[in-house]
């Protein structure tokens, strides 16, 4: 997973060069996280930018929890009524994320 130090400060930071992405297959069109559909493998592009403090805040924990460029993601499952929370794999951990954190991470489509 990388650190603040490595590269990750650069998704919250647009005018900050991209991490590039790991070697993978043919990626396709980009999307937010809460839009991919379960069990399709996908890799974070970025994250969106802050509106406020609040956002400020769950863009760091999203960064800190392996929400980083390159790393691959994918959902593995969604709450039953109105889809909250997500069940979402980012590396080896599993964590539970609400639509509005999930709205966040920006992801490719993985062929």
């Amino acid at each position: 997973m990388k650190t603040m130090q490595e590269g990750a400060a650069a998704a919250l930071h647009p005018s900050a060069p991209a991490a590039p992405l790991a070697a993978a297959s043919v990626p396709h069109a980009a999307l937010s996280l809460n839009g991919l559909k379960p069990r399709t493998p996908a890799l974070v592009t970025g994250l969106v930018p802050a509106r406020d403090g609040r956002e400020h805040s769950t863009l760091l924990r999203l960064l800190e929890i392996g929400f980083v460029p390159g790393e691959a993601v994918q959902v593995l499952a969604r709450g039953a009524w109105g889809g909250d929370p997500l069940a979402v794999r980012v590396g080896q951990a599993t964590f539970a994320l609400r639509q509005q954190e999930a709205a966040m991470v920006q992801v490719q489509v993985l062929a």
